[in-house]
């Protein structure tokens, strides 16, 4: 399936919640749940530092609000759009909402093909996605190294 210019649209969205992420220190990844093709009704990036809390990840914090903006854990007539492809523990949390679509950018060779069951949009602003978490890691790579006790200043 190709990405549409709505799939582009919501998926710039997310890649500002990534930003978000990345600025805060964060692995860069963002999401936008979206009713209807219309309405956003879901919208976060990573909190895995701030929160402490090794599952607050942009999805799972996206369908957490989804569900409360509807009133029901089934989120059936949404669309998920992210901008790295979702891990295991996301893509599990995708199946359990009932999301019949997610839209993502940048792919993880990691988890690749956990959602081959929905209907499954990759590749969407992937360059713009790919890039920002590779200047976020070479700059946390970076911060380390200055860090390490070896480092000669």
């Amino acid at each position: 399936m190709s990405a549409s210019s709505q799939d582009e649209f919501f998926m710039a969205q997310a890649l500002q919640q990534a930003q978000k992420a990345a600025e805060a220190g964060e692995t860069p990844v963002g999401a936008i749940i979206v009713l209807r093709g219309r309405q956003v009704i879901g919208r976060a990036h990573n909190q895995v530092e701030l929160l402490k809390d090794p599952t607050a990840h942009a999805e799972m914090i996206a369908i957490t609000q989804a569900a409360a903006a509807v009133g029901d854990w089934r989120l059936t007539e949404t669309v998920l759009y992210v901008t790295k492809e979702p891990c295991p523990m996301c893509a599990g949390a995708i199946v359990l909402a009932r999301i019949p679509k997610v839209v993502f950018g940048a792919s993880d060779p990691q988890h690749a093909g956990v959602l081959d069951a929905r209907e499954v949009i990759g590749g969407v602003l992937a360059a713009e996605c790919r890039q920002l978490l590779q200047d976020f890691f070479q700059l946390v790579r970076r911060e380390k190294q200055s860090e390490s006790p070896d480092a000669i200043g």
